[in-house]
């Protein structure tokens, strides 16, 4: 029982990985914001950890699929408040996530960034007025008016830990902290993420 709360202290979530991450980004880039916004970043980090959570859903052939911007904005257009509120959501979410990490390849296509930011910009702001709580309008507003600045903040989170590949991240740490794998921890010092000690594998090996 002693070796497998060692292991636990030892690990890091996803939710504590991301929360350093986003507070070290924030501080070099010197973007101020109020604390829920800040950790509202977390959040859409650790959503789109899983790379299933960019796409809607499967297809009749069994690819995946997703709306494009425009579709999903016009059914939450026409859709229940409740219903309207997760879309707006996702879509605002999504832009940011897409806009911060694959900015640099958007760039070259017909789409650009400019295109995810007034729409995720957008979508935020109709979020603002959609929810009830000041709190979250508030919350919304500022993604809504600072939306750049904000996927600015996820270019530089992913430049300093190379997520690019779309690797599951929290795996590495996971299988390293369970099995002593040195090419997990290979792979976690090659991305910069963090020292990883060597003690994690021993533990477990005891």
């Amino acid at each position: 029982m002693a070796d497998k709360d060692n292991v636990s202290s030892l690990c890091l979530s996803s939710k504590e990985f991301f929360t350093q991450m986003v507070k070290d980004a924030f501080e070099e880039r010197n973007i101020k914001t109020f604390p829920l916004a800040q950790n509202y970043l977390v959040g859409v980090l650790e959503f789109h950890l899983t790379t299933e959570n960019l796409f809607d859903g499967v297809d009749a052939s069994g690819r995946k699929s997703k709306s494009t911007l425009a579709e999903t904005f016009l059914r939450a257009a026409n859709a229940e408040p409740a219903v309207r509120v997760d879309l707006l959501k996702k879509m605002a979410d999504r832009s940011l996530y897409v806009s911060g990490f694959f900015g640099d390849s958007l760039q070259r296509k017909t789409i650009d960034i400019d295109y995810y930011a007034d729409m995720g910009g957008s979508a935020y702001a109709a979020l603002a007025d959609c929810v009830r709580e000041d709190t979250f309008a508030h919350l919304y507003r500022e993604y809504s008016k600072r939306f750049l600045e904000f996927a600015e903040v996820l270019t530089y989170i992913s430049s300093k830990a190379q997520l690019r590949d779309e690797e599951n991240i929290m795996r590495l740490f996971e299988n390293y902290a369970l099995t002593g794998s040195e090419f997990a921890r290979e792979k976690l010092l090659e991305k910069g993420l963090i020292a990883v000690p060597r003690a994690y594998g021993s533990i477990k090996k005891q």
